[in-house]
């Protein structure tokens, strides 16, 4: 007698999951609202707002020397990256762009790949922790730890420099330092394969990562994501080379840049440093292999600064070695209605700020734009119809800071 086959509608019934903010996988204080179906994921909301600190109000009420503290504490992984930029901006607004010596301009180029370098270093280690790594984060975090006790002979700190100010720096430039830089550079050369070799190559994690959370192209510029985000879709813009500031000019004609976006290809297959065909355009491994690609990338423009400054002559390593405003507090006077925006390539994006003169030593108005504000609101687009477990690996990839999110 041939079996009965009975067919009949399976009764599902949808569930509301709370990811955040204690969650590990989240990457700070974030909360996501996750609606699911069984396994798989209908929608996720970002909830923000747990660390919210009142940075703008905070920076209109308080010199804008006093103002450089405050951005530590927004993207803490690229503090160096946050007082450079605000510094810009602030010189910007000032008019003092002319009166920064060229040694400190150099510097602050230098300061910013090494920053870039530990922040990736970041990125790529709690990466693989996020998908079931734990090798990977040993060593990255290794490497990190040699960079934070050079930032820490620089400034006297680890995490939040304060560092790099509007006029110059907090304290003389050490020269010395240069050297154990360059040591550190040469020895991070070998270690940057050894992380492709564990991770980035691994079949396993390619298998994890290729072809979730997949963000197209235009998806991500219309949601205004930027930085490794966004080059990981394939557009190709970077403001270190479509709009240089500080050297980035003379490393751009250099040859320096040899990692741009998704799908770049070298002239030269020798060049080649990653090997796109593995991922597809727009997910999770190809947003990663843009950070791990542009540890070599930062590795090499810092060899190049480090180049440059030797070339200095005497006199110009003399002017860039402290600020070139002396009475700070007295000289912070911007025009009554002078505005001045400035924006850098962040780690996470494109980060900048707007600053309104109010003829005092404090700004009128000061406005952040900070990329992973942005980068984030994208998340509910791209986990849609992904699975729950592919869900922490999606938030990874977006390497995302919540102190620059909340602000």
């Amino acid at each position: 007698m041939a079996p009965t086959e009975i067919h009949g509608d399976v009764r599902t019934e949808e569930f509301l999951l709370n990811m955040g903010p204690q969650h590990p996988s989240t990457h700070g204080v974030l909360r996501v609202v996750v609606r699911t179906d069984g396994e798989l994921v209908l929608e996720a909301i970002p909830h923000v707002g747990y660390l919210h600190r009142c940075f703008e109000k905070c920076s209109e009420n308080s010199t804008m020397k006093a103002v450089v503290p405050y951005t530590d504490r927004m993207d803490y992984l690229a503090a160096m990256c946050n007082n450079i930029t605000y510094s810009l901006a602030a010189e910007k607004l000032l008019g003092w762009e002319k009166l920064i010596p060229r040694k400190t301009t150099i510097v602050r180029t230098l300061l910013f790949e090494l920053q870039r370098i530990a922040s990736h270093l970041m990125s790529v280690g709690t990466y693989g922790l996020d998908v079931g790594a734990i090798t990977p984060f040993l060593h990255c975090f290794r490497e990190r730890e040699r960079l934070l006790e050079i930032f820490e002979e620089i400034s006297g700190q680890r995490l939040n420099y304060s560092y790099v100010y509007p006029g110059g720096f907090q304290y003389p430039w050490p020269d010395a330092i240069n050297k154990k830089i360059k040591a550190f550079l040469v020895y991070f050369e070998d270690r940057i394969k050894e992380y492709n070799e564990l991770l980035s190559y691994n079949g396993i994690f390619v298998e994890r990562t290729s072809g979730i959370g997949v963000l197209p192209p235009d998806m991500a510029a219309d949601y205004g994501c930027t930085g490794p985000m966004l080059r990981g879709s394939g557009v190709a813009r970077d403001l270190r080379w479509d709009q240089p500031y500080l050297v980035y000019d003379e490393l751009k004609k250099e040859g320096v840049f040899q990692v741009r976006y998704y799908g770049d290809r070298m002239p030269n297959p020798a060049d080649q440093m990653v090997k796109w065909e593995l991922g597809v355009k727009g997910d999770c491994w190809s947003r990663y292999m843009v950070r791990a690609g542009e540890l070599e990338q930062s590795r090499r423009m810092c060899l190049a600064c480090l180049a440059k400054l030797e070339k200095l002559t005497d006199a110009d390593k003399e002017a860039g070695a402290v600020s070139v405003i002396k009475e700070a507090d007295k000289q912070y006077l911007a025009p009554k209605g002078q505005e001045a925006y400035f924006k850098c390539e962040n780690p996470r994006g494109e980060l900048a700020y707007y600053l309104v003169g109010d003829g005092k030593a404090n700004a009128y108005r000061v406005k952040a734009r900070a990329p992973s504000f942005n980068n984030l609101q994208v998340l509910t687009e791209i986990s849609r119809g992904a699975m729950v477990a592919d869900l922490v690996a999606i938030i990874g990839s977006i390497d995302i800071v919540l102190g620059e999110v909340d602000r």
